[in-house]
């Protein structure tokens, strides 16, 4: 052990200078390095429609299946996350729609639609996917009334845009089914309210109970008591 000591030592202090200032150059050397360059792929337009056959063997539902596996993954590049911002957002309406022709029951691309890409601080990239949703809509209103309220209140609270917002709620209201709850037949009400519209308010609250497609009493006491509150403000 001494003599290891004595060897070290006996090294030429000029020689442990010159190490430590060599590891110090290639430390400082390779944080000035520039990050590597990595491509990003961009997304495309879907698949034709005959490699997707060949993939699901002509079943529309693995097909549609199959492409928002590979919407969902094309995030993932490079080891790494790739921000919603970063996505052609008229590819993806592509994608999207696509996948719901295949498979008009699948809810998921609405889903995805709806709180996953919207969720991105870029208005206009928002708006696209709030028009995506609200056109989706009116092909199957019985089933995709949840996403269009959604995104009503995206409209109203982010975007802090009510014009766009009634535009959703009136076309929950005016396609309404059994199956809607009360509260979002009624979302225009509270928008007009807060737009200042309480003429337009109480003729949209006078006309749902004079249409007698109500009946619930519930419903119906609470609609007669906002077009009470309504007629007591000036």
């Amino acid at each position: 052990m001494n003599e290891q000591q004595r060897s070290v030592q006996n090294v030429p202090k000029i020689i442990i200078i010159l190490l430590l200032l060599s590891l110090g150059g290639q430390i400082i050397w390779y944080y000035q390095l520039p990050p590597p360059d990595i491509k990003i792929k961009k997304l495309t337009t879907p698949p034709q429609s005959g490699l997707l056959d060949i993939l699901s063997f002509g079943d529309k539902i693995v097909s549609a299946k199959i492409l928002m596996l590979w919407l969902q993954a094309f995030d993932i590049q490079t080891g790494r996350f790739l921000p919603y911002q970063k996505l052609d957002y008229n590819k993806l309406q592509q994608w999207l729609e696509q996948i719901l022709l295949l498979d008009p029951n699948n809810q998921y691309p609405l889903l995805a639609a709806s709180h996953l890409y919207s969720s991105i601080e870029d208005s206009k990239k928002q708006r696209l996917m709030l028009e995506f949703v609200y056109r989706q809509f009116f092909i199957d209103p019985d089933k995709r009334w949840s996403w269009l309220a959604h995104v009503t209140v995206i409209a109203k609270h982010r975007l802090k845009d009510l014009s766009l917002a009634l535009k959703y709620a009136q076309a929950i209201s005016a396609h309404a089914t059994p199956n809607m709850p009360r509260w979002a037949k009624e979302m225009q009400i509270f928008i007009l309210e807060d737009m200042g519209e309480l003429e337009q308010a109480r003729l949209v609250v006078g006309g749902m109970l004079a249409s007698g497609q109500l009946t619930d009493p519930k419903e119906i006491k609470f609609l007669n008591e906002k077009l009470l509150a309504l007629e007591k403000v000036k």
